[in-house]
């Protein structure tokens, strides 16, 4: 299909199978942060400190897989294809996320600790979801029209933070194990409708070409276009700040302000319901005002007020209103969609794939480096939690506004180009 046949219809088999592939994907991405407590415990560690440590370094090793199965996969995208990657992808976190419910046998098996076997099967799931979000976003925005591209992409974002929500809910009915082993099954049956999925035009027109496909040189061989790209990351890092820290964390922070009740699932579940309705609202919005970095801006600035009020102004509130708040940090956070397309319309077709799939894959792994940063305020400098985490979340939107100037306006922009 060339770009002169463009789609039009947002709901046509490429953004739902996308759709699709992005729930299982947010399904298991979130999944570990849901069972952090239930499954730690039900491994035998029970020390509160311990949880929250060895949740801290699960987590970690999630995102540094995702940060190099971003690069893994993304090179793949634009070297293979994207549907190459859609498979390969789902097949790895699938069969993870299956041993993940089996992570004592594994360890016996091996002799090794269950921490450090749980570590190394998060970071195999990481390396597998990294190539889900990417691939799908690229094929969406290749086979789409230009002026609709932005409601494909919201369709695969919106419905895929449901995956979230589906996740908690389940979470409540069937043991921890059981929740990992029904995320691998649904990765391996949505193998089946991939089969009807095709390649788009433009890479295909691109395979016949000699253009140079996934050089990451590229990318940084270029000062504008390196500043592009950093820029497209940094945008995002206030995201996953207020999702991986505030949110996954919140009984801790509900904790210090003597809140009781409150639990990390469901924490996660409103703020992604609410996560939901801001995609909808922002990628709307992008479309009805015809720019997409008015709406980062917007989003941005929307953050920057609801995070000072969930981290100061909290002490008191009740069960209800803790996860209320958690709900519009959810909505705060709702300009994922637009962020993922922006990055996605920045950079050519040999490099396109490689952009959108590390580019988000780099945010959700700076949730290690965000993590490290908070807990070297906390040890090293005397902050309390509250005050450490509030101030690598200055550091984290101060770098996002500044990242603005660096990305173009990318509304309706052709993608039929190429990097050289």
């Amino acid at each position: 299909m060339s770009n002169r046949q463009a789609i039009r219809n947002p709901l046509n088999i490429i953004v739902v199978v996308a759709a699709l592939g992005y729930f299982v994907d947010i399904y298991d991405l979130l999944l570990f942060g849901i069972v952090r407590t239930p499954s730690l415990n039900g491994l035998g560690i029970t020390d509160t400190s311990q949880v929250t440590e060895y949740g801290l370094q699960l987590m970690s090793f999630q995102m540094v897989g995702m940060l190099i199965g971003g690069l893994l996969w993304g090179i793949m995208g634009d070297k293979r294809g994207r549907v190459s990657v859609l498979f390969g992808s789902i097949i790895v976190y699938s069969l993870a996320n299956i041993a993940n419910a089996f992570v004592r046998e594994i360890a016996e098996l091996f002799s090794a600790s269950i921490i450090d076997t749980y570590t190394t099967l998060r970071f195999i799931a990481g390396l597998g979801l990294a190539g889900e979000l990417g691939a799908g976003i690229t094929l969406v925005n290749e086979t789409m029209s230009k002026e609709n591209r932005g409601y494909g992409t919201m369709i695969v974002v919106a419905f895929g933070l449901l995956g979230a929500v589906f996740a908690n809910i389940l979470g409540h009915f069937v043991q921890w194990q059981t929740s990992y082993i029904i995320g691998g099954i649904m990765g391996l049956v949505l193998l089946i409708l991939r089969l009807g999925v095709y390649e788009s035009g433009m890479f295909k027109d691109l395979q016949a070409s000699q253009k140079s496909r996934g050089n990451l040189l590229l990318l940084i061989n270029n000062r504008k276009r390196f500043i592009t790209y950093i820029s497209c990351i940094a945008v995002g890092v206030p995201i996953w700040y207020m999702v991986g820290i505030l949110v996954v964390f919140s009984p801790e922070v509900a904790a210090y302000y003597g809140i009781e009740g409150i639990k990390a699932g469901d924490a996660i579940m409103y703020c992604y319901i609410a996560l939901c309705l801001g995609d909808f609202a922002s990628a709307y919005l992008s479309q009805l005002w015809k720019s997409r970095k008015k709406v980062l801006l917007l989003f941005l600035i929307i953050s920057s007020v609801i995070t000072p009020l969930y981290l100061f102004y909290i002490q008191g509130a009740s069960t209800n209103m803790f996860y209320f708040v958690c709900g519009l940090i959810g909505f705060a956070s709702g300009y994922w969609a637009v962020f993922v397309t922006s990055a996605s319309e920045q950079f050519g077709t040999n490099l396109r794939a490689t952009v959108t799939t590390t580019v988000p894959n780099m945010v959700r792994g700076s949730l290690a480096i965000l993590t490290v940063i908070v807990t070297f305020f906390r040890e090293q400098l005397g902050y309390n939690m509250i005050n450490a985490t509030f101030a690598v979340g200055i550091i984290a939107f101060a770098i996002a506004y500044l990242s603005l100037f660096g990305i173009r306006e990318s509304y309706a922009k052709d993608l039929d180009f190429t990097e050289n």
